[in-house]
């Protein structure tokens, strides 16, 4: 049976309980829906049966893994490493990281399967800035992001890394990335859908071509470009 954060059993009386919440915060407004997403975080981050995604929850976030349990890494014992078609691979320190020029937005996280967030603060570094640190070989095609959650993969092309609102993100809302929002540290497009920012990011890597990463191996469009 999955488990929380501490231990204690996360079970189908408990989902079942919190989607008459979310039934409540459906009347209530935004305020409970957001309070009741932040509580069920820990529950969803380890819920393979998908009862949580019933929750109504309104435009706020949703938290998921796709390996259920994803054990935490803190600041500290943080690496990211950037290798593959490079003339220099590198491995950064969360205080390297933050040590590198910063870039801050305001944007609009979009879910593939309908749902957002409006008006996120997102900082961090520029995925280009660590590419051309890096500097990719002639044969570079696609840059594929990895987790270590130690299955979850995406790919991007050379070009759309680079774009301006790529970023490998150490700050949303003013504050360190928590483990739940896939900290800490993760990638966020503003361009793409959801799914092509990955969240506690490990490695990125320069690749000779633009292969599918997890859910574009299950039917998700290779670009994830946000329509419209």
């Amino acid at each position: 049976m999955p488990t929380d954060a501490e231990g204690a059993p996360v079970g189908r009386r408990v989902v079942l309980g919190l989607l008459g919440l979310g039934a409540v915060g459906v009347v209530t407004g935004n305020r409970v829906q957001d309070g009741l997403s932040r509580a069920l975080a820990p529950i969803q981050l380890r819920d393979p049966t998908g009862l949580t995604s019933l929750v109504p929850l309104g435009s706020t976030w949703r938290y998921y893994s796709v390996t259920g349990s994803v054990p935490p890494r803190a600041r500290q014992d943080y690496r990211l490493a950037v290798t593959g078609l490079v003339g220099s691979e590198s491995t950064y320190s969360y205080a390297d990281l933050e040590a590198l020029p910063q870039t801050s937005f305001t944007d609009t996280f979009h879910c593939v399967t309908g749902w957002y967030v409006p008006d996120v603060p997102w900082a961090g570094v520029r995925v280009a800035d660590l590419l051309d640190r890096a500097a990719p070989s002639d044969g570079a095609v696609g840059v594929r992001f990895h987790s270590f959650d130690g299955t979850y993969t995406v790919n991007m092309t050379l070009e759309q890394a680079r774009a301006e609102d790529v970023l490998v993100v150490l700050r949303m809302y003013d504050e360190p990335v928590t483990h739940a929002h896939g900290g800490p540290v993760r990638i966020y497009s503003g361009s793409m859908y959801g799914y092509k920012g990955t969240k506690w990011l490990s490695g990125i890597e320069v690749t000779a071509d633009n292969r599918p990463g997890y859910w574009e191996d299950r039917g998700y469009p290779l670009d994830g470009i946000i329509d419209g």
